[in-house]
């Protein structure tokens, strides 16, 4: 009876230490939220997600450019980044062990590696130079290289967890096998598919470095990809780096959005996982 009290005693001191420490763990993610909700709520209003940034030194000014610069790039870097990327994934997971396709997974480990102000200077003097002009465009093609082994993996991964045995079932039928791979393999997976290009879109969100490099950044409103355009980690690095404090509170706002907006998206990516989800 006492050995059974004491083990009982040793399993809640052991799940209270792994409860403990896990807390540990989320306390830096609270304490930034926390952090930014408190300095950010205050600047949140219709006109700060409606109106154009003031000029230097004036009060007032919002980031509705910004907004729209975030979805444009985002938009065309998930356009340019998801159909290799898929492709990517697919032959990854059916030929994964051809020498080939050991190259091409290390490369993309490799370029996942690469920091995004190395990307922004490739992408600069592959476009922005032989151009001759900052754009949208060119910070979308940064965004899509970041973003294309994030999703090449989750892809290559999703496959691979999915049944062998649908796929014989599929062949057994008379299917041929490009229906049987864009038919049944992907809708199958579905669920981590969008996982993976909700992790890519996470990637390159709020990431500065390379467009400072080719989009640029603009105070006025643009829908032109081919101009430079304004985004949401552009103004925070601008307003935050201003003398303007001012401008420092606009900056905790447009942080405070863009948390948001990526939390939107994966509750997004969660709904639609769920309706495309296949019971195995």
């Amino acid at each position: 009876m006492k050995g059974t009290k004491r083990r009982i005693l040793q399993d809640r001191i052991f799940q209270g230490t792994v409860l403990f420490f896990a807390m540990i763990a989320l306390a830096p993610l609270f304490l930034i939220l926390f952090t930014i909700l408190r300095k950010g709520i205050s600047s949140l209003s219709l006109t700060f997600l409606t109106t154009l940034p003031a000029p230097p030194g004036e009060e007032g000014g919002g980031i509705v450019n910004a907004l729209a610069g975030t979805g444009i790039m985002v938009a065309l870097a998930t356009a340019f980044s998801l159909p290799p990327a898929v492709l990517a994934g697919i032959y990854l997971a059916e030929e994964r062990e051809r020498p080939l396709a050991k190259m091409v997974r290390g490369g993309l480990e490799i370029l996942q590696g690469v920091p995004s102000i190395v990307v922004g200077i490739l992408i600069y003097l592959w476009v922005v130079k032989v151009t001759g002009f900052f754009s949208a465009l060119s910070g979308a093609l940064a965004l899509a290289m970041m973003m294309l082994p994030v999703i090449t993996k989750s892809v290559e991964e999703t496959l691979l967890l999915i049944p062998h045995s649908l796929k014989e079932a599929s062949l057994a039928l008379g299917v041929s096998y490009s229906r049987t791979i864009f038919k049944v393999l992907l809708p199958a997976g579905m669920a981590g598919i969008l996982n993976g290009i909700l992790l890519g879109v996470a990637r390159v969100a709020g990431e500065t470095a390379p467009l400072l490099f080719t989009a640029f950044g603009s105070p006025f409103m643009n829908l032109n990809p081919l101009k430079p355009m304004s985004s949401l980690p552009l103004i925070i690095f601008n307003y935050a780096s201003s003398p303007y404090p001012q401008w420092h509170d606009l900056a905790w706002g447009a942080s405070l959005i863009l948390i948001f907006l990526v939390f939107v998206l994966n509750v997004l990516a969660r709904l639609g996982a769920k309706k495309w989800r296949v019971k195995f």
